[in-house]
């Protein structure tokens, strides 16, 4: 996780996410970096609490990355010992990938190779990791919904890279825009999977993604698009040093829940939510896109 110090709306990323509020980024320009710090510190908290390893990297004054809380986007790191790096849209989200970061996690990891997307940027394609792609690792299955970050290209190239198989689909909010990140309709946790079928407009491939979700053994929790508006799809299975399952969700996420959803949920991971509505409010993603997991093997 990465403690941010200039948080703020990123205008350079509002045109594609459907999910950051302009009006409400306006009324809190001025708190926003102060109470985001105080989100992140809280979710750190509960986290920590509750027995889980929180690696917490320092954000950088410079350069500006006023969306380096998700760090979700930029990397994703395997328990094969692969470290993908990926092109993303954003010019200043660009510069919130670190080697540094890569670095220092060499240090406990095991570090294999590190697979380098972002010549796609130079051609005008993205791929923005495990927001673009919600991964099913265990079936090395990646789920992607096509749209302006998310490109079919580099998606074949991650899956040449490291033997994922990808079930492509678009998905459309209730206005018709294109979901501009998977992991905002879909959480795949060990077996079960929370996602907003309703999103996903053609026929065939919501057959498709339903039957591969169902072939691998997972329970689907079905959410509606008014739930996915409040993050109830971006959540994020993790395990405690002791091996408990925590599904981690914002605190707007949980409350959207249904009583039915939160107890089949229950039945798999303790639940556990934080309040994020200032993060959510003003950069458009939740607490799975504030937490890049590591898989990496240690050494």
């Amino acid at each position: 996780m990465i403690r941010p110090v200039r948080f703020a709306y990123n205008e350079q990323t509002a045109g594609s996410n459907e999910f950051m509020d302009a009006d409400f980024a306006q009324e809190t320009r001025k708190i926003a970096q102060e109470k985001a710090l105080e989100e992140f510190e809280q979710m750190v908290t509960v986290l920590t609490a509750a027995g889980v390893d929180v690696t917490v990297y320092e954000d950088t004054v410079s350069p500006y990355s006023p969306d380096s809380i998700f760090p979700n986007n930029w990397v994703s790191l395997h328990q094969s010992g692969k470290v993908v790096l990926y092109p993303m849209m954003a010019p200043n989200r660009r510069v919130e990938r670190r080697r540094d970061i890569i670095d220092d996690l060499r240090e406990r990891y095991h570090v294999e190779e590190i697979i380098d997307l972002t010549h796609f940027e130079q051609e005008g394609k993205f791929l923005e990791a495990t927001g673009s792609m919600v991964l099913d690792r265990r079936f090395k299955i990646a789920y992607a919904c096509l749209s302006p970050r998310t490109d079919a290209e580099v998606l074949d190239a991650f899956a040449r890279a490291t033997g994922y198989e990808v079930v492509k689909f678009s998905a459309f909010d209730d206005n018709d825009v294109p979901v501009y990140h998977t992991n905002v309709l879909m959480c795949i946790g060990d077996v079960f999977a929370v996602v907003c079928l309703e999103a996903i407009k053609n026929p065939d491939e919501k057959f498709l993604v339903r039957s591969v979700l169902e072939e691998t053994g997972k329970y689907i929790v079905e959410i509606t698009m008014e739930q996915m508006k409040h993050f109830a799809g971006n959540m994020l299975l993790v395990r405690t040093k002791k091996d408990a399952k925590l599904l981690v969700m914002s605190t707007s996420a949980f409350q959207s829940l249904s009583d039915q959803q939160r107890n089949a949920l229950d039945d798999y991971a303790e639940l556990i939510h934080t309040d994020l509505s200032m993060i959510e409010g003003n950069g458009g993603g939740s607490a799975r896109c504030m937490m890049a997991e590591i898989h990496l093997p240690l050494k």
